[in-house]
């Protein structure tokens, strides 16, 4: 902080204020600058499963906070938070869209407000199970989702499909939704996978509208789905968004985007710097030596002359 001018520490109320006053929907502005600078760089990143589709993992996260400080976010009788809705791209797994609310907001709500890629595929946990949304916001505008079938679920087998039990896949059927609600809610077809997972044990039965990919295919994409858990533990234990300069709506969402941006940002220098460090290793990394005048690459024992010094002032450049 002394090479920045600031030659004492900074109060805790001081940040508080700062963040209280400065409306968050700067930083929420800034991270979508940020994530259409970062998406085209991670673009051609390799996935893990061979097919051309978008995929996306939709779910969303709550960050509790202290009921007496927070009064604005009570979702429970002794309890306060805010949910983290969120987008995950998972070619690159960076975040593409972001929807903060109070956590007392079911997470289906969240899927009206998603803008629907077509051709794309949405991996959803059961939670996202409202067949109403499901076949007009994504089945209708062309579109794909994986999910779970609820335990509760009523339906009738149309036709099953030979599997090979070696794989896990234990059935592939075409089912019809029954039920008075359900069916005319999802008046077409769906297909249900059902799973064993080897490693744990556990079965699972995926919902799905994809009549193409292969039984394993539709159980491996759904498995994709924990990364965007992996993102929001990420964001939680590495930015430190559990403890708050600030107890007002303004100032918690405002930490919370900031926290977004410098993830992204963090996305952004591994890509135009050539690190090859994951982004735990350069955030630490940086953390220690945040207010040294060492150039980033410098740090990561990369030649000096292997990225041009130009690049450092240009981070953010649109060229």
């Amino acid at each position: 902080m002394y090479h920045s001018g600031i030659s004492y520490a900074v109060p805790r109320n001081t940040l508080a204020k700062a963040n209280e006053q400065r409306d968050w929907r700067i930083y929420r502005d800034f991270g979508q600058a940020l994530i259409k600078r970062v998406r085209p760089l991670y673009a051609e990143d390799p996935f893990r499963l061979d097919i051309d589709n978008m995929v996306y993992a939709f779910d969303s996260s709550t960050i509790s906070l202290c009921l007496k400080l927070c009064p604005w976010a009570k979702f429970r009788t002794t309890k306060a938070g805010v949910k983290m809705h969120t987008l995950l791209d998972l070619r690159g797994n960076l975040p593409v869209y972001i929807h903060l609310t109070d956590a007392s907001v079911h997470d289906v709500k969240a899927l009206d407000n998603l803008c629907v890629e077509m051709g794309a595929i949405y991996l959803l946990d059961k939670g996202y199970v409202d067949f109403f949304r499901l076949f007009n916001l994504i089945h209708k505008n062309g579109a794909f989702f994986v999910t779970r079938a609820k335990d509760n679920m009523l339906y009738e087998t149309v036709e099953s499909s030979g599997c090979d039990t070696d794989t896990g896949i234990i059935n592939d059927e075409t089912i019809k939704l029954a039920g008075v609600k359900p069916s005319r809610c999802y008046p077409e077809t769906l297909r249900m996978v059902t799973y064993e997972d080897f490693a744990t044990g556990n079965i699972y039965r995926l919902l799905t509208n994809h009549l193409g990919y292969e039984a394993l295919t539709i159980a491996e994409l759904y498995r994709e789905r924990w990364n965007v858990e992996l993102f929001f533990k990420w964001i939680k234990q590495h930015l430190h968004i559990k403890s708050f300069y600030g107890t007002s709506e303004n100032a918690v969402y405002t930490q919370i985007w900031i926290a977004v941006c410098s993830f992204l940002i963090l996305a952004l220098a591994k890509k135009k710097l050539g690190l090859e460090q994951s982004l735990y290793t350069i955030s630490q990394t940086l953390g220690f030596v945040l207010f040294e005048k060492v150039p980033i690459n410098q740090l990561f024992n990369k030649k000096q002359n292997s990225v041009s010094t130009d690049e450092y002032p240009n981070l953010f450049s649109m060229s």
